[in-house]
């Protein structure tokens, strides 16, 4: 291993002898003996850069997933990326800067972070937003941390359509700090039940965290929700699915005090799980109490226009153990190219994604439903619904996989027959009409 150290080995042993050791491994001598490794790690030889390529290639090949047509969401969506998002992502200017931390030489990064914000609180009907998440489920997480800073309660409600993944960060992140979470049950509709909601908020609570479109990809009450939280003095934090706001009303403008999700929908690839780039916006009453870092725009003495990280007192590096967050990061790349995505679909651009996949996503709909398959809810959807099909979800999800289908995702909570689909603007309709026939095949083979 030691070829792979920077320092030659007269060097190395100078270095030992100043620091009073004899060889490197006196350096571990503190570690039990019981955890240490013995012996070397269980990893092949070492390969040429030819035959590793090769190799990569081969295990490349076993994914099917680029070949197959696409009709799964739940927090992961395909969406087509215009060939300039990746083309100014990787720039030098952005792809090689780490943090902004010298304003003076990070002009670029941080106007374009500065307008990521603005893009961000535009769409999530807030006055403000952070430089970005590690994604969205970590953001929801910070969010409920977030509003036990600003209320004082160490106790949070969660919505039973929220997204599992979700539910399991927030658990990590607040369940070590002895915090309570309780979960607020779904109605038979699918939506929030705000009677049980507010039952649950007499003990008190920092927030209500809803998701909208919810994990069903149901469109919540966010008014009704805010109403529920108020009455309780507590804050609504609304998860929220990007492209939906080209379509339903932002929920800042509904009521909801901090509005988190994940950039992905926006320029970033489905990448099996990442990298992705959470956002999170709020009002300028909760700034001070907001995670990760903001970007301001300035001017110097002589009128100059500079871009700086601002109320840098919250940061890690600064407060240590009494930093608003420990997250030390944010994702500028993704969150640069969630920026470039915007910029280049523009306001109507935008809208109109976000209504193909609303129109496309009820023709699917219709249409499955015609082949045999049966509602399980009746509100409103954007882009994303259950169903409930003629047989074994997992039997039918290989079949549709061996068909060139990635399709719905099983969904055991709601029974064995549940499968959640989603549709997107790249889907045609002879990919629409082949689907559903390939279904229709599908459940007639495992009845």
């Amino acid at each position: 291993m030691n070829r792979f150290v920077p320092n030659c080995k007269t060097l190395r042993i100078r270095m030992l002898e100043e620091i009073g050791v004899n060889k490197v491994e006196d350096l571990f001598t503190h570690v039990p003996g019981q955890v240490r490794m013995k012996g070397l790690l269980n990893l092949p030889p070492a390969m040429s850069e030819m035959e590793l390529v090769r190799e990569y290639t081969r295990l490349a090949n076993i994914n099917t997933s680029h070949e197959l047509v696409c009709f799964r969401g739940a927090g992961s969506y395909d969406h087509f990326i215009p060939a300039a998002v990746d083309s100014i992502l990787t720039r030098s200017e952005f792809f090689t800067a780490y943090t902004p931390y010298q304003a003076e030489v990070s002009q670029g990064t941080l106007q374009a972070i500065f307008e990521y914000q603005t893009m961000i609180a535009r769409l999530c009907g807030t006055e403000a937003a952070n430089a970005g998440m590690y994604d969205g489920a970590s953001a929801t997480a910070e969010a409920a941390l977030m509003s036990m800073r600003v209320t004082g309660v160490d106790r949070v409600l969660v919505a039973g359509s929220l997204n599992p993944s979700y539910r399991e960060v927030i658990e990590t992140y607040l369940v070590p700090g002895g915090f309570q979470i309780n979960e607020i049950p779904f109605g038979p509709d699918g939506l929030l039940d705000l009677d049980a909601a507010r039952a649950l908020m007499q003990g008190g609570s920092a927030s209500i965290i809803l998701q909208s479109p919810n994990y069903f990809g149901l469109v919540e009450n966010i008014a009704r929700a805010s109403e529920a939280a108020r009455a309780g003095n507590a804050l609504l934090v609304v998860v929220a699915d990007p492209i939906s706001l080209g379509v339903i009303q932002a929920p800042g403008e509904l009521g909801a005090d901090i509005v988190v999700g994940d950039g992905q929908p926006l320029g970033i690839p489905m990448g099996f799980g990442g990298p992705y780039a959470g956002f999170l916006a709020t009002s300028m009453a909760h700034l001070r109490k907001m995670p990760g870092r903001i970007i301001g725009r300035t001017e110097d003495r002589a009128g100059n226009v500079g871009f700086v990280m601002t109320l840098q007192t919250r940061e890690q590096h600064i407060r240590r153990e009494k930093a608003t967050s420990n997250i030390c990061t944010n994702q500028a790349l993704m969150a640069l190219a969630n920026a470039v995505y915007l910029s280049l679909t523009g306001e109507a651009g935008f809208r109109e994604i976000a209504r193909q996949c609303y129109h496309k996503a009820h023709y699917l709909e219709a249409g499955l439903v015609k082949a045999g398959a049966r509602r399980i809810f009746t509100a409103p959807f954007v882009r994303e619904f259950a169903l409930r099909l003629p047989g074994d979800a997992f039997e039918l999800e290989a079949r549709l996989v061996s068909a060139g289908f990635l399709p719905g995702l099983p969904v055991p909570g709601l029974g064995n027959d549940a499968m959640l689909f989603a549709v997107t603007e790249k889907r045609t309709r002879e990919e629409m009409d082949a689907f559903i026939g390939a279904v229709s095949k599908a459940c007639g083979e495992v009845r």
